[in-house]
């Protein structure tokens, strides 16, 4: 039954019309143009990429804190060799740990869990050098094994990289060095001939005084 009501046949009419399709395209007022982001990870290729929860111990409230969820990996640069470990939140991407790996870092399982494991390293995540106590936990025992043993990994192959850094460092001291023992020594030699010919100008003007001097006593 058909409603006599005129403001309801108004409604009817205006609700018919907002849905029926005019086929018509509307074009965006503003054209976003695509960015290209840089994220400082494109000279690198990651070595181990796992999902997992990272924990810093604050020292002054002497407790474990949450740095977020997300993915960590150990990224190898193509060039120098060096590899970090790097961590980003899931939704934000907001890095929660960035630290090379070296030498002397080791990693080992926390307070018996086997799916949580921790580690020190000077960290940049903050944009400046923060020595921090890790702690890092995966959802499976095979994900924590995989980590600790790349990190072990990693570690060790950057000690044949550090010794032969430290020995170009040395070599490069010792030439240093060598170079300058030798401008010392070229340096004395050129002060012991300016004194010679000194001591030569100062003898042949003495000869010079002497018959002066006879003259004047004839």
């Amino acid at each position: 039954m058909a409603s006599n009501d005129p403001d309801h046949k108004e409604e009817e009419e205006t609700t018919a019309a907002e849905e029926e399709d005019t086929g018509a395209q509307v074009a965006p007022i503003i054209k976003l143009e695509e960015v290209a982001v840089s994220t400082g990870e494109e000279d690198e290729d990651a070595i181990l990429d796992l999902k997992a929860k990272l924990y810093r111990f604050d020292k002054d409230g002497n407790q474990w804190k949450e740095r977020g969820a997300g993915s960590v990996r150990f990224l190898k640069h193509k060039k120098t060799e060096k590899v970090r470990l790097v961590m980003r939140q899931s939704k934000t991407l907001k890095i929660c740990a960035n630290h090379l790996v070296i030498p002397t870092m080791s990693v080992q399982e926390h307070a018996g869990n086997d799916k949580s494991c921790v580690w020190h390293a000077a960290d940049f995540a903050d944009g400046e050098l923060k020595d921090e106590l890790f702690c890092i936990r995966f959802a499976s025992v095979e994900n924590c094994k995989k980590f600790m043993e790349t990190f072990q990994e990693v570690a060790e192959s950057q000690k044949g990289k550090e010794e032969n850094k430290d020995a170009t460092n040395a070599a490069g001291l010792l030439e240093k060095l060598s170079v300058e023992d030798k401008k010392d020594e070229e340096k004395k030699e050129e002060e012991k001939v300016e004194v010679k010919e000194v001591k030569e100008d100062a003898a042949e003007k003495v000869d010079e005084v002497k018959p002066a001097d006879s003259e004047k006593k004839e």
